[in-house]
């Protein structure tokens, strides 16, 4: 990283009315002038994973939902804490954004988002060039704007899985669940509009498309100012939200695993999810952003950071499987999943939402909240992987390593 007294356009242009101010009123004044204008902000872009989907829900329960339950407006992020900015978006108060530690946030990412930005009634910003006016920009052309006149240390990208499809393939799992029996089993994963998704010339699509949305964040803070070391893109992958098959804590056979534990999928498709599609995606990310030819970036690989705590997967529980009585009681994000239930379009009732379903919930959240900050590393920017190592630290998030 460079010296922060130069970073960014309006940085260095600051950096000239210090010297002015230093020349005339001495250096007390300039220690307090150039403290307030030494905001540095992480600004994340993307879909759900990051946006803060399901950063409601702390923990899972069959019970009140008031026990779980974080606060009405755990995804209002406009001026007055009312509503969201951009609907849907579930840009939630607990997201990885956040990081705290005397460093500003902006979360642009938005539930469903693509690379590209999908308009009309239910408006989805994406990473390109769309400008349908205040309230209808894509998020690469308001990181853009923000840029301009904020210092931007970091931007964080987690995209793709909704070009893959994401919503349709966990439809089409749990569908193939609920409506064959144990002894006839229907696979997802060998249906031939799923597996197709997943065909080496499929993914290369789909890598083409995530390394121009990389190429374009790169391109709005050219267009912003920045030269390629004034800032770092991290380029973050996705988590693995069920166990492996032989992890489940509840039988394939009989109704259980969807009906009490929320996770109604086929062993072998839970392994083809493990084995195939997160990694396919993340392939995705990693291969884009080499094909995109940004050289300032780091990966952060958040791949394993739910193990332990997935959906479903033994050693954890919903609260009353753990005997914890609500999220706020000590212990609660150790014996928590940290992935919210799948909730179907028949069982569905509020204040849930179906869009919550299978993402990484309030105690998910703050986990790699935990490791974005340690990926930051007060601006001295890193990669690497990161995992939970139990128990929780001093603002209460999970403890992760990053190695």
């Amino acid at each position: 990283m460079v010296d922060m007294t130069e970073h960014g356009p309006w940085r260095r242009a600051a950096s000239l009315v210090v010297a002015v101010v230093l020349a005339f009123v001495g250096a007390a004044v300039v220690g307090a002038d150039a403290a307030a204008d030494d905001a540095r902000w992480v600004v994340t872009l993307g879909d759900s994973a990051i946006s803060g989907e399901a950063g409601r829900w702390a923990g899972n329960t069959n019970h009140s939902s008031s026990k779980v339950d974080t606060g009405a407006d755990a995804y209002f992020d406009n001026a007055t804490n009312t509503a969201e900015t951009t609907p849907g978006c579930h840009r939630s108060k607990y997201a990885e954004a956040f990081i705290g530690a005397g460093v500003n946030s902006l979360n642009l990412a938005c539930s469903g988002a693509r690379t590209y930005t999908r308009t009309g009634g239910d408006f989805k910003p994406g990473l390109d060039w769309y400008d349908g006016g205040a309230g209808r920009r894509s998020q690469v052309v308001e990181l853009q704007s923000f840029a301009s006149s904020n210092d931007v240390d970091a931007v964080v990208v987690l995209i793709g899985a909704n070009n893959f499809g994401f919503a349709d393939i966990v439809t089409r799992c749990v569908t193939n669940w609920l409506t064959s029996p144990s002894w006839w089993k229907n696979y997802c994963s060998d249906d031939s509009d799923i597996r197709n998704r997943f065909t080496s010339s499929a993914v290369d699509a789909r890598t083409n498309e995530v390394a121009g949305a990389i190429a374009n964040v790169a391109q709005a803070m050219t267009n912003a100012g920045y030269q390629s070391d004034d800032y770092t893109i991290i380029v973050q992958t996705y988590w693995s939200p069920v166990p492996r098959g032989d992890q489940f804590r509840y039988s394939q056979s009989g109704w259980s695993r969807q009906s009490i534990g929320g996770c109604g999928v086929w062993n072998r498709d839970a392994n083809w999810a493990n084995d195939t599609a997160v990694v396919k995606m993340n392939q995705a990310l990693t291969e884009g952003v080499a094909r995109s030819g940004v050289t300032n970036h780091v990966v952060l690989d958040m791949s394993r950071s739910l193990d332990g705590h997935r959906l479903c997967e033994q050693g954890v529980g919903l609260l009353e499987e753990t005997g914890v009585s609500n999220y706020h009681q000590a212990g609660a994000a150790d014996a928590a999943e940290w992935v919210s239930q799948i909730r179907t379009v028949t069982t569905i009732f509020g204040p849930y939402q179906l869009q919550e379903s299978l993402h990484a919930n309030y105690w998910g959240q703050l986990a790699m909240r935990n490791c974005l900050r340690q990926a930051y590393n007060g601006g001295a920017v890193q990669g690497g992987t990161c995992t939970s190592t139990g128990g929780v630290n001093g603002l209460g998030e999970p403890n992760m390593a990053l190695g």
